[in-house]
């Protein structure tokens, strides 16, 4: 290889001491670049906490009655009629005042084999919350009680506390829908007695747990923020489910001018291979297999129904002396249940649960392990979506879950067909006193 001349050399060497002195000189203009995003997400963080905490929040406890006669298709309206706390902020709005789509929780907890249902949302929609489940369960009894995640210590993990927890994640892209409740009920039996429940293996799994263990659930729900946001994701769907009917693409584009020069002047490019193809005469829907159509319709009843931007998680908690690891598998079969293969289901982010295997830095296990559960354990009790302050990207931060779905996952079971006797019932219906009563 032949060397280089002295000349090129100086040359090489003049440039480069002139760039490191201009670099020297006008460094710092690339600096906000660089630090632009934290800064962005610190200020968010401080804004929006600092507006959530002048939002009262309250706990909703709803006691189940004796029988519950209502099919799970109740729990679908009542979930819509959730839906009314959508809101639309302003710019001026969200980063000046902080201000952000309000979401509320929907839990089902077990301690120590006691299974309860809550709801935890802010004190403004209390009543949008108990007038819409009323008028699907009159007989159940909603409550206010206190957050049961105070009666723990607030720094778990602790030398007497251990916690395991996760976030659940869609196994596909989420306008595949999860396995719902009509595939667990019998053809035209649709009254309680001769229903399949696919919450009663969660419940008995729950009333299993020992003193001192604790088991809890939580769905996170959020109105879609805006209607450009919902109508983008509608798009991308419809676009995943025109690909899986093998239906042509959007067309009309028309090709820039410097690309169609380049074809033309390509040798051996074909003009007559780039003319549009006849269309044929068989559509592509009618060339799908039975079970590619049932795959497109189970899409399409899923973008037919309103839902919510969604996070679950679960935690298993205890002290160190009752701590079962095993009892991470209750929530997991739950989850397996709801789950087809040929959809959707949903399963746990590697990323985020209480687990590492950093095999690299295999000394900061231990400390990268109490992290992540210090980080699930305050989510949770915070209510707060896995990455606040940040902006959720679908996918992997959350997702979409239509009312059918989070129906399945949530309702209120009767005894008939989840008859765990660890949960709490109503024998006598609470009435008020009648109309017409002559007071002092």
């Amino acid at each position: 290889m032949p060397s280089l001349s002295p000349e090129i050399l100086n040359v090489i060497s003049m440039v480069l001491e002139e760039s490191w002195r201009i670099f020297g000189l006008w460094w710092w203009i690339f600096l906000p670049f660089f630090i632009f995003p934290t800064f962005r997400d610190r200020y968010r963080f401080w804004i929006q906490t600092n507006w959530d905490a002048t939002i009262p929040k309250v706990v909703l406890e709803m006691k189940l009655p004796k029988e519950v006669i209502k099919p799970i298709k109740a729990m679908e309206y009542v979930f819509a009629g959730f839906h009314a706390i959508h809101d639309v902020m302003t710019w001026r709005e969200v980063w000046l005042e902080g201000q952000f789509q309000l979401a509320f929780t929907i839990e089902i907890v077990s301690f120590g084999g006691d299974v309860h249902f809550y709801i935890r949302c802010p004190e403004r929609f209390k009543h949008t919350i108990e007038a819409n489940i009323y008028a699907q369960y009159a007989e159940v009894e909603i409550t206010e009680v206190e957050d049961y995640t105070k009666n723990v210590p607030l720094d778990i993990p602790n030398k007497e506390w251990d916690v395991w927890g996760t976030e659940m994640i869609p196994a596909k892209p989420d306008y595949y829908p999860i396995k719902t409740y009509p595939k667990f009920e019998a053809e035209k039996e649709t009254i309680e007695e001769k229903r399949i429940d696919p919450l009663a293996q969660l419940l008995e799994g729950m009333a299993a747990l020992k003193a001192g263990e604790q088991l809890w659930l939580q769905l996170r729900l959020a109105p879609v923020l805006s209607e450009k946001a919902h109508l983008q994701w509608l798009e991308s769907a419809m676009e995943g489910r025109d690909k899986l009917a093998k239906r042509p693409g959007k067309g009309g584009r028309n090709k820039p001018m410097v690309q169609e020069a380049f074809e033309i002047f390509l040798p051996g490019w074909d003009p007559e291979s780039q003319k549009p193809k006849e269309a044929e005469l068989i559509p592509p829907e009618m060339k799908l297999t039975p079970g590619e159509k049932d795959i497109v319709q189970a899409i399409e009843e899923k973008l037919s129904k309103v839902g919510y931007n969604c996070n679950i998680r679960f935690l298993y908690l205890s002290p160190r002396e009752v701590h079962f690891r095993p009892r991470v598998q209750i929530p997991f079969s739950f989850f397996k249940s709801i789950s087809a293969q040929n959809l959707n289901g949903l399963k746990p982010d590697k990323t985020k649960q209480t687990k590492v295997k950093s095999v690299p830095f295999w000394f900061m296990d231990e400390r990268l392990l109490y992290l992540k559960k210090r980080r699930i354990f305050r989510n949770y009790v915070k209510r707060w979506h896995p990455i606040f302050p940040k902006v959720p990207r679908r996918l992997k931060d959350f997702y979409f879950l239509n009312i059918e779905e989070l129906a399945t996952i949530f309702h209120f079971p009767g005894r008939i067909v989840a008859p765990t006797p660890s949960l709490p019932r109503i024998e006598v219906k609470k009435g008020g006193a009648p109309p017409g009563l002559p007071v002092e």
